[in-house]
């Protein structure tokens, strides 16, 4: 049986990678002032480098085929690539569901990130399965209030809401770096 995509995530997709776009482009005009970026897994969006032009910026992807700075699983530690407190910012858009293990990456980003430094997180919740596989996980808000309940003060964290009461499409969150 052929599946054809709805219109529904048709209409998702496009909000969902706007406010992807949008909410890169609000962190650099409110946080684009110099220092050093690590942008997760940039492939599939056009990333900071289009809209952090003070901040330096380094990559990390999983995929060995990428051409990302360091080639690495966020899911574990990567202190022989990638030292303690590295990072001003780090951006981790639209990667979180794709991980196995979402609490084990945020404590790597958190790892990487100098004292008070800012990490951008977006993901969506009510979107379709999608690629590159695994999709594992979506993040209500209580969800991503667990997730960075341990090192982190979130800043922002808001809803792309949907026609559906209490189902947004998407998330987005700026959490700081705080002592534990």
């Amino acid at each position: 049986m052929k599946q054809e995509i709805d219109e529904r995530d048709l209409r998702h997709f496009k909000l969902l990678r706007d406010n992807v776009s949008h909410f890169i482009e609000d962190c650099a005009k409110k946080y684009d002032d110099g220092g050093l970026l690590l942008d997760v897994a940039p492939q599939d969006h056009a990333g900071a480098k289009e809209w952090f032009r003070e901040c330096s910026i380094e990559t990390l992807d999983i995929d060995p085929n990428s051409s990302a700075t360091y080639i690495a699983d966020i899911c574990v530690e990567n202190s022989r690539i990638i030292p303690d407190s590295r990072f001003d910012r780090v951006l981790c858009a639209e990667v979180l569901e794709h991980t196995l293990n979402p609490f084990a990456a945020v404590v790597e980003i958190r790892r990487m990130l100098k004292q008070d430094g800012l990490a951008f997180f977006s993901a969506p919740f009510d979107f379709r399965i999608h690629g590159p596989l695994p999709d594992c996980w979506r993040f209500s808000e209580h969800g991503w209030r667990a997730l960075l309940s341990h090192g982190w003060e979130i800043l922002a964290l808001n809803a792309l809401e949907s026609e559906r009461f209490l189902m947004p499409i998407h998330y987005t969150v700026v959490a700081k770096k705080i002592d534990q």
